[in-house]
């Protein structure tokens, strides 16, 4: 074997490559962490249902019987624990931060359970924020989970960033919505996702359409669905959307998510489980 060939086994290699190096930036998770898969959330603007599809995924997967988690890292708009309605601030010891849990067991942790109110605003620089969501990584306690959630910012920023080299995420879900600009951004989010080695394991519509409750009829409100043809110039491989419904709305406003009732990210989660 030449000398310069790689074996693709970093613990046998005194080479400093970069594939050592890329390797080296992951951070170390609690030792009382045990996380099979980590999925990102991911939007390429706000506004578009991020942390909704967030908090469906996660129950979607807990109602399989699956350990879920949900790490919010969209630090200074936090929302997953009203989503859930779990107002408790979070607890630790001197080996780490406890998770706190939802009423039928999905683990989470966010900014807003640390705060004394949930509505004073976070006013810290970007370097200051990254390092915040790494240590949710590193210093919480997560215990068994199957799937880790990661309700990102929105854009392409340092949190993004920080998450994909720091944590071993295993694919990214896009979020998106039916204006004809979107589509400019997802395809930011997704080339990112390429510079980073990420796949792209699913893209959900938001807003997608409108149903009628009397006639059943479907109204594109927000315009006609491009997902499709997103879907199909990037190869990614399942697509999922989601429609404007109050319901889901008011669910997440009053901290009721976990009682949805809906089968539209079926396919996606079977996608993930596949994973």
């Amino acid at each position: 074997m030449a000398e310069n060939e790689c074996t693709h086994n970093c613990d046998t290699c005194s080479a400093n490559c970069s594939s050592r190096e890329a390797e080296s930036m992951l951070a170390k998770a609690n030792p009382h962490s045990r996380v099979k898969k980590v999925i990102g959330v991911v939007s390429g603007k706000g506004g578009v249902g991020k942390s909704m599809v967030t908090s469906l995924l996660a129950v979607t997967m807990n109602r399989r019987g699956l350990k879920t988690a949900v790490l919010d890292a969209d630090i200074t708009g936090p929302s997953i624990p009203r989503a859930f309605g779990v107002k408790d601030m979070l607890t630790g010891t001197d080996e780490g931060i406890v998770p706190a849990q939802s009423k039928t067991g999905v683990k989470l942790v966010s900014l807003n359970l640390l705060l004394e109110n949930d509505t004073d605003p976070v006013i810290w620089r970007g370097p200051v924020i990254a390092g915040t969501v790494k240590q949710f990584w590193t210093d919480v306690m997560w215990g068994d989970v199957d799937f880790m959630f990661v309700d990102m910012p929105p854009g392409t920023g340092d949190v993004p960033l920080t998450v994909f080299q720091s944590l071993p995420v295993d694919g990214i879900v896009i979020v998106t919505s039916p204006q004809e600009l979107v589509g400019m951004i997802v395809t930011k989010a997704v080339k990112m996702a390429e510079m980073m080695n990420i796949p792209v394991l699913g893209i959900v519509e938001n807003m997608s359409y409108y149903e009628c409750p009397d006639c059943g009829k479907r109204h594109a409100i927000f315009g006609e669905s491009h997902v499709d043809q997103i879907a199909q110039e990037f190869g990614i491989p399942t697509v999922a959307r989601l429609p404007i419904n109050p319901k889901l709305a008011g669910a997440c406003d009053k901290g009721m998510i976990e009682l949805f009732e809906g089968d539209w990210l079926e396919n996606l989660a079977d996608a993930l489980e596949k994973k």
